[in-house]
């Protein structure tokens, strides 16, 4: 879950994470700071600031995740609807679980 450093220029994000941006950062730090407040001091208010913390960065990868793959998996379709339609002459739909169907 740590960003990778590759230079003195700013943070550098992992190439197989595309979906990491600064908005990700921020929700790293702010759940790092949750932590190191409950560590200080472990009452029950700071662990439920922590647990609130956790979910919150949870779901926004999670989401972020999501958007980034459905956005790839649009591109995906058109690109190939485009070219096996030029090819084959046909409309061509992907549909989820399955190979690539012509219609």
């Amino acid at each position: 879950m740590s960003h990778k450093l590759l230079s003195n220029s700013g943070p550098e994000f992992k190439q197989n994470k595309t979906w990491f941006d600064e908005e990700c950062l921020r929700f790293l730090d702010q759940r790092k700071r949750a932590q190191i407040q409950w560590i200080q001091d472990p009452s029950q208010s700071n662990v439920d600031n922590l647990n609130m913390v956790r979910r919150e960065v949870r779901r926004h990868f999670r989401n972020k995740k999501k958007a980034h793959l459905r956005a790839k998996i649009e591109e995906l379709e058109t690109v190939r609807s485009k070219t096996l339609g030029t090819c084959i002459g046909a409309s061509v739909t992907l549909r989820w679980g399955t190979s690539l169907d012509v219609i």
